[in-house]
């Protein structure tokens, strides 16, 4: 009688130790998984402000790309002036650099704000599917405006085969440079895009 009552409360005792156990697993897991999660929201709002940092950098550098100076065709000396405006590409990179800045500060104040209230930057799949949506349009066109500006950019420091217009990044060469920068930072914000949409879909895969 004495030895079943033994083996009954040791098992009684097993039995809370394997709840005790679970329930610490149960916990440190879940802690994991709070850790995990904080990395990636502190990841995507870094992705954001990297994004808007190159996004306005490219901005800043086209819109003030300008520049006067002389030219020498045909032995004549012939004045040039170059600005961002008078070429429809690089209008439309600053166009489409002005809406990625608004897209990514947007997004940013959204990620902060969830952030300083300790609440899930992605509150649902909704929310994930238009983010990423919204990453990639701007991907896209971030990738077409800095291509189109290249082609007219490499035109300008190439000059015109089989004629005599030259190379007109060397008297322009404060023009020309702002305006590499500028395409630079154009593909690095595509890129940060790019990433920051492939952030959404590790997400939506895992939940």
């Amino acid at each position: 009688m004495v030895s079943s009552r033994k083996t009954t409360s040791v098992e009684e005792e097993v039995v809370e130790v394997g709840k005790v156990v679970v329930e610490i697993n149960g916990t440190m897991k879940d802690a994991g998984a709070r850790g995990l999660l904080r990395k990636g929201d502190v990841a995507q709002v870094c992705l954001r402000v990297m994004c808007m940092v190159a996004s306005v950098t490219a901005l800043s550098f086209m819109v003030t790309a300008r520049e006067a100076s002389t030219v020498s065709i045909y032995g004549f000396q012939l004045p040039v002036n170059s600005k961002w405006s008078f070429a429809d590409s690089f209008e439309y990179l600053v166009g489409v650099s002005a809406a990625v800045v608004a897209h990514s500060l947007l997004q940013l104040v959204i990620n902060v704000s969830r952030l300083l209230r300790k609440s899930p930057l992605i509150p649902s799949r909704n929310h994930a599917w238009l983010t990423y949506a919204g990453d990639q349009v701007f991907a896209y066109a971030m990738m077409s405006a800095g291509s189109a500006a290249s082609g007219v950019s490499n035109l300008n420091r190439t000059g015109i085969r089989h004629t005599s217009l030259p190379d007109f990044c060397k008297p322009l060469h404060i023009f020309c440079d702002h305006v590499a920068i500028s395409i630079a930072c154009t593909f690095l914000s595509c890129l940060l895009l790019a990433m920051s949409a492939i952030q959404n879909v590790i997400w939506l895969s895992n939940n």
